[in-house]
C-alpha cells in the first residue's frame, strides 16, 4: 500500500514498532454455536426487551480483571432487545448451553489445517469475561482449536498463535450516557479467532498479513460475507511501552494509518513521561486537589446545562502546567486522551467533556473564569487546573479517572483498548483485559477431537490462494482476473471449465468474476445463479448459440427475469443464428447511413457503423469479425 503518512521524521520501525492481528470471522453455519436458532438471521424488529446490570466475578485465582472492573464503574443499565426468531433462552442466559455446533468446530479445523496449526487433542469450552454489556451472560464461550501455525509472508513466516472458536457478541443499537442498547440477533452465531504472533515491522505489512489471511479464508467458501460478518483488532507496542488494541476495525485498509498513529501516539506518550520526571512527577507523588466551583463559572459549555442537581468540580494538578497540551497526534493533545477515559468511565456525554487551564483555543476560559478558578484553587504558575461538570456522582468518577490516567502517564503507556476514529487516530475505549477474566465452562463437557477425523478432514482441504494465482498466472489470467478468481466461490466450476477444454480461461474468468460483480452492481444477486445454471450457459455458448458478448445479455435478462432457460432467452432478446448475407446486408446499410452524415472523420463514422450493426447484431456475431467487416466496407474506393 501507499504510505500517506503526515510525519516524515517518525519511522514506527525505528520506533521498535511491533503489530500483531486478531482477525474475527464469521463462519457459515445453519445454526448458531450454542443453540439451534438459526445463524444469520438479522432484524431491528423485536419481541420483547430485557434490562440487565453486569457485576464483575472473581477469577480462579480470587482476582478481578481491571476491564470487569472499569466496566463496573460506568454504572450502565444494558437493554437487549430480542427478536424469537434468532434468539432464545440461551441467548438470554437462562438455560444452559447445548453441545457445541459440529459443524462450525469442523470448519474451524479446516481453517485451522489451512493455516499450519497443530490441531488439540481435546475442545475445552472456556468462558471469557465481557462486562461491557454486549453478552447478556456477562461472558463469551471460547474454545482453541489449533495452535503454532504460521502463514508464508515475502521472505519470512507470520506465526499464528492459535485459532479459537467462539460465539460472536450482541450488535449495539446505541450508547449514551448510562444506558445501553443490544439487539441479539447476531449473538451466538459461530466465528473464528486468528491470533498473529507480532512479527509485523510495517504498518503497510499489517495490511497485507490480513489481507493473505482473508483472502485464504473466503477462498474456503465456508464463511459469511457482508457486513459485520468479519472484523480485525489491531496490537501495537513500540519499545519501551506495553500492549495496545485497536478494536473491530471493519477495513483492512484503514489498518495502517490506524497502528502508524498509534504508534506516534505512544511514542509521545514515552516523551511525556520524560517530561513529567523531569518535573519531579512519579506515579506515587502526583500531588492533586479538588475544589467545588458550582455556579462561579459562566463558560458556554458549563452554564448550557439548566440541571440544577449539577455541580461542577476543579481537579488542581500539581507541577502538571502545559503537558495537557503535549501533541500525540495530528489533531490531539494529551488532555484529548485524558477526555477520552473520563467521556467513557464516567459516562459524561457533553462536548467537551472536560475543560483544561492548558487550552488556548476559542473555548479557553475567559479572563474572569481564570481568576475564579485562581480565586478559588489558589493555582501556580506550573500548575494545571481541570475542570469537570455533570451529576454528582458522574464528576467524581469523572476527577478519579483524572488522576488514574496522570498517574499512570507518568509510568509510561497503559494498556487499553481503544477504538478507531474516522481521522485514523484512536481514543479510550477500555482497560485492556487480562487473563483473569476467563475461567472454564462448567456447563459444556470437553468435545473429542479424533486423529483420524483431523485426517479426513486434511484430505479435503482447499487449495491455497496462493498456490490458486501461480496456476491461474500460467494459465494466462492478467493479474486483475488472478486476483479475484483465486478466491472466488468459482474457482471450482472455472477449473472444471478449463481443465476439461470446454472454454478459454480469460472468458471463463471474465464472466464468473467480471459479469458477476457488474451484475451485483446493478441490484442482482449472483449468488442466485447456480454452477450447474452457469455450466449450461458455457454449453450453449460452445455451440454456437451466442457469442462472448451474449453472455451479459443473457445474464442481465435472466437476472431481471428469474428464468434459466437460456434457450427462450436468447430468442426473447433477439439473439440469433444470421446467414452471412443478412450479416452483410445490415453493415451496408449502416455504411450508407453513416456516408450521409457529415462532416466526419473515419474514426467517428466507423464508430457510429459499429453502433448501428451491433444494435441488430450484438451476441449473434462476434464483435472482432463484426469489427472487419464495417472497417473493410467503409474503406474508400
Amino acid at each position: 500500500m501507499k504510505r500517506d503518512y503526515p510525519y516524515n521524521n517518525f519511522n514506527p520501525r525505528d520506533a521498535g514498532f511491533r503489530c500483531g492481528l486478531e482477525i474475527h470471522q464469521q463462519l457459515d453455519t445453519e445454526k448458531k454455536l450454542f443453540c439451534h436458532c438459526p445463524a444469520g438471521v438479522y432484524s431491528d424488529e423485536y419481541n420483547a426487551q430485557l434490562l440487565r446490570h453486569m457485576r464483575p466475578t472473581l477469577s480462579e485465582l480470587g482476582e478481578y480483571d481491571g476491564t470487569a472492573l472499569m466496566e463496573f464503574k460506568t454504572r450502565k443499565d444494558i437493554i437487549y432487545r430480542i427478536n424469537k426468531d434468532s434468539a432464545c433462552t440461551y441467548e438470554t442466559d437462562d438455560t444452559p448451553p447445548f453441545p457445541i455446533n459440529k459443524q462450525a468446530v469442523d470448519i474451524a479445523i479446516e481453517i485451522a489445517l489451512l493455516l499450519n496449526c497443530s490441531i488439540v487433542g481435546e475442545l475445552h469450552v472456556i468462558r471469557k469475561q465481557y462486562l461491557d454489556g454486549s453478552i447478556p451472560a456477562g461472558f463469551q464461550r471460547t474454545a482453541i482449536v489449533g495452535v503454532n501455525g504460521w502463514i508464508p509472508f515475502k521472505n519470512r513466516k507470520i506465526e499464528i498463535f492459535q485459532l479459537a472458536i467462539e460465539e460472536d457478541a450482541c450488535r449495539e443499537v446505541s450508547d449514551v450516557g448510562h444506558l445501553r442498547t443490544y439487539t441479539t440477533d447476531r449473538l451466538a452465531m459461530p466465528l473464528i479467532e486468528v491470533v498473529t504472533a507480532p512479527h509485523i515491522y510495517e504498518p503497510e505489512e499489517a495490511y497485507e498479513v490480513g489481507m493473505q489471511i482473508g483472502r485464504l479464508l473466503r477462498a474456503m467458501g465456508k464463511v459469511r460475507r457482508g457486513i459485520g460478518s468479519v472484523r480485525q483488532d489491531v496490537n501495537v507496542s513500540i519499545e519501551g511501552g506495553t500492549r495496545v488494541e485497536i478494536k473491530g476495525v471493519p477495513r483492512l485498509p484503514l489498518i495502517p494509518r490506524l497502528v502508524y498513529f498509534e504508534a506516534y501516539r505512544q511514542h509521545r506518550l514515552l516523551q511525556l513521561r520524560e517530561m513529567m520526571h523531569e518535573r519531579g512527577i512519579e506515579e506515587d507523588n502526583l500531588q492533586t486537589e479538588r475544589f467545588d466551583i458550582t455556579g462561579r463559572l459562566e463558560h458556554p459549555a458549563i452554564t448550557v446545562f439548566p440541571d440544577e442537581s449539577f455541580i461542577v468540580s476543579v481537579l488542581l494538578l500539581k507541577k502538571m502546567a502545559g503537558l495537557f497540551a503535549h501533541k500525540i497526534g495530528p489533531d490531539r493533545r494529551f488532555a484529548d486522551d485524558v477526555a477520552g477515559r473520563v467521556r467513557v468511565i464516567a459516562c459524561l456525554i457533553h462536548r467537551p467533556v472536560i475543560l483544561h487551564t492548558d487550552d488556548t483555543s476559542s473555548s479557553a476560559f475567559s479572563h474572569r473564569d481564570m481568576n475564579e478558578i485562581l480565586s478559588v484553587t489558589g493555582m501556580k504558575k506550573d500548575d494545571l487546573a481541570v475542570v469537570v461538570w455533570g451529576p454528582p456522582d458522574d464528576v467524581v468518577t469523572g476527577l478519579n479517572e483524572i488522576e488514574i490516567r496522570c498517574r499512570e502517564a507518568a509510568v509510561g503507556i497503559p494498556n487499553e483498548t481503544r477504538q478507531r476514529m474516522t481521522t485514523g487516530e484512536t481514543d479510550f475505549e477500555r482497560i485492556l483485559p487480562g487473563p483473569d477474566r476467563m475461567y472454564p465452562d462448567t456447563d459444556s463437557p470437553p468435545l473429542v477431537i479424533p486423529r483420524d477425523h483431523v485426517a479426513e478432514i486434511r484430505k479435503k482441504l482447499p487449495e491455497q490462494p496462493l498456490d490458486r494465482e501461480k496456476r491461474y498466472k500460467k494459465q494466462g489470467l492478467p493479474d486483475h482476473l488472478t486476483w479475484m478468481m483465486a478466491i472466488s466461490p468459482r474457482a471450482v466450476l472455472f477449473d472444471r471449465l478449463v481443465s476439461e477444454g470446454k472454454i478459454e480461461p480469460v472468458l471463463a474468468a471474465t464472466v464468473l468474476v467480471e459479469l458477476m460483480i457488474h451484475l451485483f452492481r446493478l441490484g442482482g444477486e449472483p449468488e442466485t445463479f447456480g454452477d450447474d445454471d452457469l455450466e449450461n450457459l458455457f454449453t450453449q455458448h460452445r455451440q454456437g448459440s451466442f457469442t462472448r458478448e451474449g453472455f451479459r445479455m443473457l445474464i442481465e435478462e435472466s437476472a431481471q427475469t428469474g428464468s434459466r432457460n437460456w434457450t427462450e432467452l436468447t430468442a426473447k432478446i433477439g439473439i440469433r443464428r444470421v446467414k452471412p448475407d443478412e450479416v452483410k446486408s445490415i453493415i451496408t446499410d449502416a455504411a450508407s447511413t453513416v456516408a450521409g452524415v457529415n462532416p466526419m472523420d473515419e474514426a467517428q463514422k466507423f464508430r457510429m457503423a459499429m453502433g448501428l450493426v451491433m444494435e441488430k447484431l450484438r451476441g449473434s456475431v462476434p464483435g472482432t469479425e463484426l469489427a472487419q467487416m464495417v472497417k473493410e466496407t467503409l474503406k474508400p474506393d
